[in-house]
This record gives structure tokens, sequence and C-alpha cells, in this order.
């Protein structure tokens, strides 16, 4: 009776902390007007099982927020097919399926603007991407990042609705070798695969490193340090084993975006702006600054130009993890929203490489991969709190396409709760909705960027200074 009673208590306790907070964030969006635009963004969603299931209050609350906007976004970070197609040498991590009624799971979500370009879009290879395509397609989403060329990866993905017609550009940082997607020649059809954002990587270094590395590297190259000499003088960088090095005040990691991609990236949003009443640019990029919960300089270099040749939102994915906010020419960019749906332990089927790595036999089960990779959920993702704990963003606009208001949610993704339950979204509750606004709002200062706190949600007004 008391195991009961405790049930039927929390089930009470979770539908008043959803009402109060669908009912914060609906007071949240009265101060605009009717005929504002409101766009929600969220970050990764690798997902296995049914969403419109749940009765779960918090997590039925947080979907109608997605089902009540003009235009909602996620990052389709997984592939569906019938395990018809062997599995790609290489992989994002484990490789990623999902079951092919999903994007009608997907529509009762609220979504309708997807992105594909991400390390996982060649896990199964050209058939595996090619069959998303089409699933995603026959079920009427608009989508961008992958393609059967370049062109058509690069090219952006359209919804009409009765706030005006979305476009969505969205390329990827992060991605196999094999999976970027080749251009079309008059003589020669393209290759299907994603649109890639690549960058190099530099060291700087002090002069004292940098003379040892050109000795290292004329010793390679010619076999003496006769060379190194000559061209001591003259040279300011060399490249080792695929390393770029320079010579420079103090040391530092800098990275710069490749001239195609970047050029590929502002004729696609120049074309959506024309095509279309508001753009979004999506970027899924694992890759850090100096630290984790920094954004690497090539994807900061991304974003501004994503605005600056049309773009009315850049948000990214990638790390797991949240990272800061920027109102830059009064347009917000996102550098991270962490997971919205983090289904990847769940998966049906995992190719022999995956078992082969974790030395298991060959009849263990996904199950025990799934143990073995976690070490039983003692590390890596399962381990991680900040992994499970995210927000949605929704950001609005007036007519004329300046800032309203963006308002984050947090959500939990279900920490430490069993492998058939975590990774689905739900309205946080107090205490970490409160935790993650300052984590974003300490993320964000560097920035510029002030975020307050308002019923548990995160608050950017449209008067925010902007960089």
């Amino acid at each position: 009776m008391n195991f009961v009673f405790g049930r039927s208590f929390r089930s009470i306790r979770w539908a008043l902390i959803a009402l109060l907070s669908l009912a914060s964030v609906l007071q949240a969006q009265s101060g605009g007007g009717e005929s504002d635009v409101r766009i929600v963004l969220t970050g990764d969603s690798l997902v296995n099982q049914r969403l419109s299931t749940s009765t779960d209050p918090a997590g039925v609350a947080l979907f109608r927020i997605i089902q009540q906007s003009d235009a909602a976004f996620t990052n389709f970070e997984t592939l569906i097919h019938s395990y018809a197609f062997p599995a790609a040498a290489e992989s994002g991590g484990a490789y990623a399926s999902a079951p092919t009624w999903l994007p009608s799971e997907l529509k009762w979500a609220g979504f309708n603007l997807l992105s594909t370009a991400n390390n996982h879009s060649y896990d199964f290879g050209e058939r595996g991407l090619l069959s998303t395509l089409k699933a995603l397609d026959d079920a009427g989403f608009a989508h961008a990042g992958t393609g059967i060329n370049l062109a058509f990866a690069r090219a952006p993905g359209y919804v009409e609705t009765p706030k005006g017609r979305f476009s969505l550009v969205a390329v990827t940082s992060t991605f196999s070798s094999a999976s970027i997607a080749g251009e079309q020649r008059p003589d020669l059809i393209g290759r299907p695969g994603v649109n890639p954002l690549r960058f190099t990587t530099t060291y700087t270094v002090n002069q004292e490193l940098f003379d040892a590395l050109l000795k290292v590297s004329a010793l390679a190259e010619h076999g003496g340090a006769g060379e190194e000499r000559r061209g001591r003088s003259a040279r300011s960088s060399v490249r080792i084993g695929g390393l770029q090095f320079c010579v420079g005040d103090g040391q530092g990691v800098h990275t710069q975006l490749n001239k195609n991609d970047l050029e590929g990236l502002i004729a696609s949003v120049r074309n959506a702006r024309r095509e279309s009443e508001w753009v979004i640019v999506s970027s899924h990029t694992h890759e850090s600054g100096d630290r984790q919960e920094n954004p690497p300089e090539f994807l900061i270099q991304a974003a501004h130009a994503a605005i600056d040749a049309g773009a009315d939102v850049f948000v990214a994915h990638g790390p797991h993890i949240l990272r800061g906010i920027e109102i830059y020419k009064n347009k917000p960019i996102f550098y991270s929203l962490g997971n919205f749906i983090f289904e990847n332990e769940t998966m049906l089927f995992q190719p022999a490489e995956s078992y082969n790595d974790l030395g298991l036999p060959a009849n263990s089960t996904t199950a025990d991969y799934y143990d073995a990779r976690s070490a039983n959920d003692t590390r890596g993702f399962p381990a991680n709190k900040s992994v499970w704990e995210s927000s949605i963003a929704e950001v609005s606009f007036h007519t004329d396409h300046t800032l309203n208001k963006v308002v984050l949610t947090p959500i939990s993704l279900g920490y430490k709760e069993p492998r058939s339950r975590r990774g689905r979204p739900r309205l946080a509750g107090p205490e970490q909705s409160k935790q993650t606004i300052e984590h974003l709002a300490k993320l964000s200062a560097q920035y510029g960027t002030t975020i307050s706190e308002q019923n548990g949600r995160g608050m950017i007004t449209g008067e925010e200074k902007t960089r």
C-alpha cells in the first residue's frame, strides 16, 4: 500500500512540475506579439524507442513546447534502415540505426527541420545514408546536410508554414574520411555523403622548439640537417606527420576553416536567404577550443560568416554537452545545445568489429557490448552527468527579423536510470533547472551574453548587447 501511495505521490508531483513549467513557458512567450515567429532548437537526437507512448507529464509538457512552435529543429544523428546493408569499415562510435517507423514519431514530436550531417551519417555506408534520406523524403521532412553529391548535401532544406518558408543549411566538421560528399562533374557523377566543414589546426610554438621541429623535418625529408640550416631563416611553419607548426610568441592551438567549405557554406546561406523568409544553419562539431566547454575557433568563424551571409540562427551540437550562447548582430548563436534524445544503448545490432574491439566472444549480445563499452556504466557517456542534462532553446523573432527573446528550457535525460529509460527527455526539476541556467550563464558571459532566470527558465532579451 505504501509503495502504491509512493508511486501515486511521485506521479502527482511530476504532473504539478510539468504544469507549472508549461505555464511559465507560456507566460514567458506572452511578452511577444501574436505575429512573432517561434523557432525551437534542440541538440543531438539518437532515437530508438517510441516517443508518443510515454505518459510522463514532464515529457508530455516538453514535447508540447516543440509541437506549438512554427519551426522545430533537431540533429538527426542516426540512420533508418532494416540492417540490409553492411556496416562501414569506420563508424562515428557505436554504429547508429533506427527503426523504419521512426519518422512518424518525429512528426508526433513536432519536428519539421532535420540535419542529417554528422559523424554517424555513413555508419552503414552509402546505402544506409540513401535509405535514411528516402525514409525522410517519404515522410515529408525538410532535411539538409547530406545528399547524392556535394551539391545536394550543400543545398538548403525547406519547409512551408503559416509563418512563412523556413530553410535549413547543415554542415559537419566531424566525419569519417569516406563520408564526404563528392562534386558532380560533366564526365563523372558525384559521391553521396555529408556536407563537410573542414579545417586545419596549427600549433604555435616558441623559436627553440620550432628549430628542433625544423631539424626533425629535415632529417625525415632529406636525411640530414643541411636543408634545415639553409631554410631555417626563411621558414615560419613546418608540417610533420600531418601536424602543422608555426613559430610565434608563446604556445597555442589555432584552427582555420577550409576555404572551399567556407565559400560553399556562404553560398548556401545566401541562396537560402533569397528563397525563404527564415534561415537556420546547423553544424555538428565535436571539436573544442582551449577546453571542452569552449567551441573551436573555426566554429566561431563559421557561425559569424553564416550570419553575415543572412542566417537568422546558428545552432551547433556534437560534443554532447552544453556550450555558451552568443548574440552576434542581434542573431543568436548556440555553440552547443548538447543532447536532446540520447538512446545510443538500445540499438538492435552492432557489427563484428564493435565486439572485436572490446575483446568479446562471437556469441556476445548487444547488451554484453553496451555493458563492456561503459564498464557497467562506470565510464564513458553513462558515467558523465553533464551528458544527461541539457536545454532546448525557443527563439522568437519579430516579423521584421529583429530578435525578441530566447527562452532556455532545461531538460533531463535520466542520468543513472536504467538503459531502457535513460536518454528520453523531460522537463528538468527545479534544482537541475537552476544549475543548468547558471551553467549556461557562466559559459555565455565570455561572449557578453546575459542570461537571467525566470520561473526556472533562462531568458535572453532582444535588447541584449551584441558583438
